[in-house]
């Protein structure tokens, strides 16, 4: 014999009961049933009931909605003919219903054991109709009342099974029938015959005191899931069914907030021996998930991950403590006392404090009762009052096989870590199947989604972007990662989302990943752009392995670099102006960085796409000194001295720079230096030269006047009046059969940027187009220089930068 346990979301309308029965009359052999109420009707009774008890009026509409919602049921699953019967015993329930939620609001309240009475009709009035249901579709179904079959003691609300008495009159009514038995769950009665109910969630209690009281070969819970799951899959999109698992091992899970099963659940079949299995009432089909005494045969350490919400944390800590016996036995009897359960411990093992987690609901209580009992210590300031922390959750790791393994709590709580997930108290049992953490309320998804990435999907490692700007260069990157997704999911493991995107006018987010390929349209139906609020969604998604990407050469985006590297916000930039800043401005970026353990990459800095500044750290890293940089850093500049031939007009030559994207926006941060400036004094201090900008010398090559211009235009109209001073350098180069070349220097710490005509045979003399080119001089590179050369400059190349940079940090 089996028993089926449908949970309120399997019987929550006509067409799920329609299921219900499909599955029922597939397994052919007699079957007990047991159902939870409608599904929300429980809720509906308990509201309704304090609207009495309240004296409001209006619960009398709550007692309407009931009646609506079973007699609407009624009329689409129960032929016309067969109606009439099953109106009149539902109508004569809901009229004792309607009797007993009168009394509450004449009395004004409502006592434990007049509310068990109440809110038992949910399932009564479910059991009898699907009962119904079923006989009227031909199959053999009977309705039975469990209150004459489970007896339990007279703590209403959350009664206590009197186990031997109950077996008893479950076997007695139900053993040898061979049709299909439908009961109420959740419901029992004293001896006495005085309705009480077994505590939320206990309808699967119910089944499983049936299935053991029949030895029953298989105790099946069906509800909207497919099982329990590795986590829970309305947080961790991710998280998939487990085929099998022990019955310890679904005992934490449920402790730990799986809602899949009552934690009481499990210990009547566990001691009787018989399977448990969870399947999907709207996907029947599935496999589930099987629980029984063999469970974890597949050897995985971690079967699953899960969390219970709504945590606080009380502490009692005091040199009043130390070597004092029945110091913990006081502060567990008094919220024991005070009807407090304790879900977490943990405690130093210098007895100097003890610290324990409860449901936040019971914050005040426990607080108030705490510093009762130790008042005497807490005056002589033997023990301070006791202290406490809420908006806390607990996230835990289980597994049977987890003892067997080493390094599992270093991997969840470095995992954890890296993401800013702070570990605010641990506990492990001496079991070792689990491992459990108390954590902010608000990192409890970013903590479950990074444990299942450590734990359950093959190192794939998932990086959520913010990108700030879409111009020529946020454009292009968002292209090359739409082209090389797939690549890099199977070559290197990493799942790349765009989650947030803004330029200057809208910005928009898609938890789940906006669409990469075709985001213009999203972006132009986004909000109005905010750089507060965008920090602020980011914040607010708190998600694991998050990137702040900065496309823009805007100095009021890079002075926000700070806000997310304090929030374990990794940064990748080509923006400048933050590693060019002030000395103090950089060096604290750079040690935000190691703090939150969110890497801070700007290798477009300098070189766009080339890896000039991940070489530099190579030789420092590896103990090299640098001794002398010599360097064309400016692809703009390059462009502009090799297409200009001292025909055309040098203005011209500037806007076609422009144009092709090699200069900024405004060409005067080009063709100032100060932009060259810039990456000069990136290397020197990526070199370990502290320099600020105001050490850098530069000979600039534009004539008197054109830098004072007020705006873009007025800077090309200096130009074009001053062809002649531009020509003439030309001229003066060519005549020693020169060219000229826009050259940065550091020379033992002194940095000079400069117009320089470089002789034929030189490393620069045939540096063509917009590339750039390197020479470090360093203890290991004395004669010969390492160079570095490519493209130095245009969108594509700083595009694939940041990508390089990305890929990086999902390496790290």
């Amino acid at each position: 014999m089996k028993v089926l346990k449908f949970g309120g979301s399997s019987v929550a309308n006509a067409q799920a009961i329609v299921e219900t029965r499909k599955i029922v009359s597939a397994e052919g052999g007699p079957v007990a049933v047991v159902v939870s109420a409608l599904g929300g009707v429980t809720d509906l009774l308990l509201r309704t009931a304090a609207q009495a008890a309240a004296q409001q009026t209006d619960y009398q509409q709550g007692l309407e909605s009931v009646e609506k919602r079973h007699l609407d049921a009624i009329r689409e699953l129960i032929p016309p003919a067969r109606q009439a019967g099953v109106i009149g015993r539902i109508k004569t329930d809901l009229n004792t219903l309607e009797t007993l939620l009168e009394g509450a609001f004449l009395i004004g309240e409502t006592t434990p054991k007049l509310l068990d009475k109440i809110v038992s009709y949910g399932e009564l009035l479910s059991s009898f109709l699907i009962a119904a249901y079923y006989e009227s579709q031909g199959l053999v179904a009977v309705f039975r009342d469990s209150r004459e079959l489970i007896v339990t003691d007279g703590a209403f609300g959350n009664a206590h099974v009197r186990m031997a008495a109950s077996r008893a009159r479950i076997r007695k009514a139900l053993l040898g029938n061979s049709g299909i038995s439908v009961l109420p769950g959740f419901v029992g009665a004293t001896e006495n015959g005085d309705t009480t109910t077994l505590g939320r969630g206990g309808s699967d209690y119910s089944a499983a005191i049936i299935a053991a009281a029949l030895d029953a070969g298989e105790l099946q819970i069906w509800t909207d899931v497919s099982g329990m799951y590795t986590a829970n899959p309305r947080l961790v999109r991710q998280a998939r069914p487990i085929p099998l698992i022990s019955y310890e091992e679904a005992m934490e899970l449920s402790h730990f907030g799986a809602k899949v099963l009552y934690p009481p659940t499990i210990q009547p079949a566990l001691e009787a021996g018989i399977p448990i299995r969870i399947k999907n009432t709207f996907e029947p089909e599935t496999e589930g998930t099987l629980i029984h005494a063999g469970g974890n045969t597949q050897g995985r350490t971690v079967r699953g991950i899960s969390h219970v919400p709504d945590i606080a944390l009380v502490s009692l800590e005091g040199p009043g403590m130390i070597g004092i016996p029945g110091i913990s036995k006081r502060f567990f009897e008094t919220l024991s006392d005070a009807g407090i359960s304790i879900i977490f411990i943990t405690q130093a093992s210098s007895e100097h404090s003890i610290c324990v987690g409860i449901a936040s609901v019971h914050l005040p209580r426990a607080l108030d009762a705490v510093n009762q009992t130790f008042a005497y210590e807490i005056e002589r300031q033997l023990i301070k009052p006791a202290q406490s922390e809420d908006g806390l959750a607990i996230i835990a790791l289980v597994g049977d096989q987890m003892k067997q393994h080493q390094g599992l709590s270093g991997k969840m709580f470095s995992a954890l870590g890296r993401n800013n997930v702070n570990i605010r108290a641990i506990a492990q049992g001496a079991s070792e199947r689990n491992i459990s953490a108390v954590i902010r309320a608000e990192d409890v998804k970013k903590a479950l989604n990074t444990l299942h990435e450590a734990f359950f999907e093959e190192q794939v490692k998932q990086l959520n972007l913010f990108v700030m700007g879409v111009g020529n260069v946020g454009s292009r990157l968002l292209a090359q990662i739409a082209n090389q997704q797939r690549v890099l999911k199977k070559e290197l493991r990493l799942n790349i989302r765009v989650v947030g995107i803004s330029n200057s006018r809208k910005m928009v987010f898609d938890a789940g990943g906006l669409p990469v390929a075709d985001w213009a349209p999203a972006l132009e139906n986004g909000e109005p752009a905010d750089l507060d609020g965008f920090f602020a969604r980011v914040r607010e998604l708190n998600l694991r392995n998050a990137i702040f990407i900065d496309n823009t050469a805007s100095e009021t985006v890079s002075s926000r670099y700070a806000d997310y590297l304090k929030n374990s916000i990794s940064v990748v930039t080509c923006n400048k102006i933050a590693c060019s800043s002030g000395i103090e401005v950089y060096t604290e970026l750079k040690q935000l960085a190691r703090t939150y353990n969110a890497p801070f990459l700007f290798e477009t800095n300098v070189g766009a796409g080339l890896p000039v500044i991940d070489t530099l750290k190579n030789l420092i890293l590896s103990g090299d000194r640098v001794r002398r940089i010599r360097a064309v850093l400016s692809g703009s500049l390059n462009f502009v001295f090799n297409t200009y031939k001292g025909e055309g007009s040098f203005a011209d030559t500037v806007r076609v720079a422009g144009e092709e994207g090699y200069t900024e926006p405004d060409p005067r941060i080009d063709l100032s230096g100060v932009d060259v400036m810039r990456k000069i004094l990136i290397l020197a201090r990526e070199s370990g030269y502290p320099l600020d900008m105001e050490a850098i010398e530069n000979a600039s090559f534009l004539p008197a006047g054109a830098l004072e211009a007020g705006s873009v235009e007025d800077f090309y109209h200096v130009l074009e009046q001053e062809e002649a001073h531009f020509r003439k350098r030309y001229q003066q180069a060519a005549a020693k059969n020169c060219r000229l070349k826009y050259v940065a220097n550091l020379d033992d710490g002194k940095a000079s940027v400069g117009l320089e005509e470089i002789p034929e045979g030189h490393d620069f003399y045939n540096l063509s187009g917009s590339d750039n080119i390197v020479l470090f001089y360093t203890d290991r590179y004395s004669e010969q220089p390492l160079i570095i050369k490519g493209a130095g400059a245009g969108a594509e190349v700083t595009a694939s930068g940041l990508f390089a940079d990305i890929i990086r940090i999902g390496n790290f």
